[in-house]
């Protein structure tokens, strides 16, 4: 301010417009400014009520709850061993998964498959799996290489247990 000898340590907004810029005045100075700065000043009522609620979500985007964006939950994505977010087909497949033999549970859970399931499905679920954490495709990371193991030695189980009895996989469909 004009004639001021004191410091200008505190800042104050220069216009509702540009809240980056900012004056620096001393402390009896910005409680004058402060006392006389209104930043609803000549908006309508609408304008106001967008302001507000802009501030409300501190001005950054915003989506309905239980939508993610613009994306549909995908049930398939959702690891929930103790289905508490089951919905629909979840609590469908969950009831089905709890029926499977106690012995192939946890192969079925580490290929993300249910039972009742056939040989095809695992095949295709296991070559998909491969790729996907193949330590070559992952820059030879051995947490991959460890995911692997898991996958063939769930794969191995399944299709020993199919192979060996498929009557049982044509009597729980």
């Amino acid at each position: 301010m004009p004639g001021c000898c004191a410091p200008g340590e505190y800042r104050a907004p220069k216009s509702r417009t540009n809240l980056n810029e900012y004056w620096w005045l001393c402390l009896e100075h910005v409680r004058a400014y402060n006392a006389s700065w209104d930043f609803y000043k000549g908006m309508s009522p609408g304008e106001i009520e967008a302001q507000m609620r802009l501030d409300t979500g501190w001005r950054r985007p915003t989506w309905p709850l239980g939508r993610m964006g613009s994306a549909a939950l995908d049930e398939d994505a959702v690891h929930d061993p103790l289905h508490l977010l089951a919905t629909g087909r979840m609590q469908r497949e969950a009831g089905t998964r709890e029926r499977a033999p106690a012995e192939l549970r946890e192969p079925l859970a580490t290929l993300g498959l249910t039972w009742p399931t056939t040989l095809t499905v695992v095949k295709s679920r296991y070559k998909e799996l491969a790729k996907i954490n193949h330590p070559d495709a992952n820059g030879g990371d051995r947490a991959a290489e460890e995911r692997l193991k898991s996958i063939n030695l769930a794969y191995a189980a399944l299709r020993s247990r199919l192979v060996a009895d498929p009557s049982r996989v044509a009597a729980a469909g």
